[in-house]
């Protein structure tokens, strides 16, 4: 070929040394093999001008590419260079440590077997127990944080609604309602997991947030002004809370479903009622004045003969006093049984005290003989409220009313007293004969020779034959009104002087 002649030609010129001559050879080097089939291609001026001028400006560019090439490439450069210098230490550091992973590869297995059987699934273990244990109480967290969280969202319900206590509006019902609602649900915590510690500890704690609740319902029963509706969902409330008070004195009871839940709500209507009493206390004060001055006026053993006038400010103290007691003493009686005994007549609580008697000796007289709780066999509540009321109204009367000299103030002050127990006779607990013990009193002044109360003993009748005929007319009146109403003409006429005259 014409490049292979050329190349031998040429040879001689190209290079000097072997290994350069072996660069420029026309079967390894491809570059110089086509220059060579070019160079045939040219005239003998174009190789003569041209091409030394061409072969310059190459030369220059491939210079220009070797420099840029090392400007970017020249760190690579140095760190191939380095790895290169370190390969023949770093191919027996490899082989070593080859060596030693193959050397550790059966004890890596035995360990892994080792573990395999010391943490199978089939055989008992205390740290894969302990690890289950954690791992279940990871995924119950959020359940175990809200079930710790209840005995302070019932505290915050118990304590909520005893701050808006004071209002009985739909706010204290929800909250009440709430709270005992979330009792509710801890009692069904406890009956499905009995043996819980956790449930237990969040038990005792709801008890202690239920016991504050009872004491909040209590101290509520002594509110001022209490309504029928509020006293009912109270005393409804306690025995949600509180049933064992609901239960207390049942068996054998002619109360039965009041328990001892009467008792308590007549107590705290009872303290109510004396706390408004001792409002009085100013007038009262004033009232024991006048009966330390009203002493020495009757006193005949040191000859002392002084005349007593007064006692407008003891006057004003049975005034209030009265009508206070008789307000509260038909609310506290009305309201008890409109919540306990809302379906017995007025007749039938009139003769509760015997037909409980009789029940009480049948019961014992069926039971079998057997060690009882005396207190199984207590009375209704109602049953002996009444009389410790008119034994308060009785001690102040005996004690004030005789420093009331006026005759019509004291005929005014036993009409009230008059009026008093017909209010509660209307409830089946009429009094009446409280004047009477208001006579054994006066004749016991008499006695002691306090001539200016000789009418006393007498005017409770007066007032009795008073209010008698008053009522007497007033049943006339009526019955003319209504016998009139039937008839036209004269007849119906007839009754309004009658209506005048009164």
């Amino acid at each position: 070929m014409m490049a292979d002649y050329l190349y031998d030609l040429l040879a001689p010129h190209l290079a000097s040394t072997k290994a350069a001559a072996a660069l420029c050879d026309p079967d390894r080097d491809t570059t110089t093999a086509q220059y060579l089939n070019r160079l045939p291609t040219l005239s003998l001026q174009a190789l003569q001008s041209t091409e030394p001028q061409s072969l310059t400006q190459s030369s220059h560019s491939t210079l220009l590419s070797l420099q840029a090439l090392s400007n970017r490439s020249h760190k690579a450069f140095v760190t191939s260079a380095d790895g290169l210098s370190n390969l023949r230490a770093s191919i027996p550091q490899l082989a070593r440590n080859a060596q030693q992973l193959r050397d550790a590869v059966p004890k890596l297995d035995e360990e892994a077997v080792q573990f395999s059987s010391k943490y199978s699934r089939a055989a008992e273990n205390v740290a894969l127990e302990q690890r289950k244990k954690v791992m279940q109480l990871a995924r119950n967290v959020d359940r175990l944080s809200d079930i710790l969280e209840l005995p302070t969202l019932l505290s915050t319900a118990v304590s909520s609604a005893a701050a808006s206590s004071a209002t009985t509006g739909s706010s204290v019902s929800t909250t009440y309602s709430t709270a005992l609602d979330l009792y509710a649900h801890i009692k069904r915590l406890q009956t499905l997991y009995p043996d819980s510690p956790l449930i237990k500890d969040v038990v005792s704690q709801a008890e202690d947030a239920m016991k504050d609740m009872t004491s909040n319902l209590i101290a509520g029963l002594r509110a001022q002004n209490l309504r029928l509706a509020a006293a009912m969902r109270t005393v409804g409330w306690l025995r949600r809370v509180a049933p064992e008070l609901d239960n207390l004195h049942n068996e054998g009871s002619p109360a039965a479903g009041e328990g001892a839940l009467g008792a308590i709500f007549l107590i705290c209507r009872l303290a109510n009622l004396i706390t408004m009493l001792e409002a009085l206390d100013p007038l009262r004060e004033l009232a024991d004045q006048e009966t330390q001055r009203r002493a020495p006026s009757t006193d005949r053993k040191n000859g002392t003969t002084g005349t007593w006038s007064e006692g407008h400010q003891t006057e004003k103290y049975l005034k209030r006093y009265i009508e206070i007691f008789r307000e509260q003493s038909f609310a506290i009686v009305s309201l008890y049984k409109n919540i306990f005994t809302p379906d017995q007549s007025e007749s039938e609580l009139a003769v509760t005290g015997l037909r409980g008697i009789d029940a009480r000796i049948k019961a014992a007289a069926s039971r079998p003989s057997r060690p009882e709780d005396p207190l199984q066999c207590l009375p209704p509540a109602l049953a002996t409220f009444p009389m410790h009321l008119v034994q308060l109204l009785t001690d102040t009367l005996r004690t004030y009313l005789p420093n009331v000299r006026d005759k019509s103030s004291r005929e005014s002050l036993l009409t009230q007293v008059l009026y008093c127990a017909a209010s509660l006779g209307r409830l089946g607990g009429d009094f009446g004969m409280i004047l009477t013990e208001l006579s054994e009193a006066a004749d016991e002044e008499r006695e002691e020779g306090d001539d200016d109360d000789d009418d006393l003993a007498y005017e409770w009748e007066e007032v009795t034959r008073k209010h008698r005929a008053l009522a007497g007319r007033l049943e006339q009146l009526t019955g003319g009104i209504t016998s009139g109403s039937s008839t036209k003409g004269p007849s119906s006429q007839q009754a309004l002087p009658m209506q005048g005259g009164l």
